[in-house]
């Protein structure tokens, strides 16, 4: 009886030594070493290290289930609140990965088509608001659509495309709104239509096509002031 006393006093001293090595501070006050975090019911959420302060490895990220699977990782190597994420679905396959700054995406971020190793889309980021060109694929890998971004709104060429490369759309964004010249074709590649829009309405003279012959023009300019005075 007293050896498994003493056995038992033993395993408890070396599991409080361990116990005292996480989440440590140091003199200044700054987080050092190794650290843990759980969830309300102590199942891991976080693990990694610190050195005085700063993140200077992996950190890995876990759901509360059963399983604690790992939701995401954050290479931090790079330094200078610079980590490159990469985030996991249920089965560990990737979702997403990218650089963040300061927790802010930054750069190139790909994604990938839940389960498989297909990239679903190509987009750009600068202080976490999508900054560029934004690139959708279909799972074949060619390019479904192309868009240019700033600070999170459409701006810019807008493309959209069949899966055998075909244009269907060519139009121009303002802050997130249809602006400018827009043109739309066919599954066969041919114009539909062509015209102009003005904060996401159709203005000027708008052509109509059949099989890529013109077939009727129309100005809607009247249209477009009509439904300006319906919004005021």
């Amino acid at each position: 009886m007293k050896r498994r006393i003493a056995v038992l006093l033993l395993f408890f001293t070396v599991l409080s030594g361990f116990a005292q090595e996480l989440n440590k501070f140091d003199a200044a006050g700054k987080r050092h070493g190794k650290w843990k975090g759980t969830y309300d019911n102590t199942r891991v959420r976080y693990e990694g290290s610190f050195e005085p302060g700063v993140e200077p490895g992996v950190f890995k990220f876990y759901e509360d289930n059963a399983k604690s699977t790992l939701t995401a990782t954050r290479d931090f190597t790079a330094g200078n609140g610079v980590s490159y994420t990469v985030i996991f679905d249920a089965n560990g396959k990737k979702l997403s990965e990218g650089k963040e700054v300061n927790r802010l995406r930054k750069g190139e971020w790909k994604f990938y088509f839940p389960g498989k190793d297909k990239l679903m889309s190509v987009e750009q980021y600068k202080d976490g608001k999508l900054t560029g060109t934004r690139k959708v694929f279909f799972e074949s890998g060619s390019v479904a659509e192309e868009a240019g971004y700033k600070d999170g709104l459409r701006n810019g060429k807008y493309k959209k495309y069949t899966e055998k490369g075909i244009l269907l759309e060519d139009s121009t964004y303002k802050n997130g709104q249809l602006n400018g010249p827009a043109s739309f074709y066919n599954g066969s590649g041919e114009l539909d239509s062509q015209g102009q829009y003005a904060n996401n309405v159709r203005t000027g003279v708008w052509k109509f096509y059949v099989n890529g012959k013109l077939t009727k023009q129309e100005d809607l300019t009247n249209k477009k002031i009509e439904l300006e005075r319906q919004r005021d």
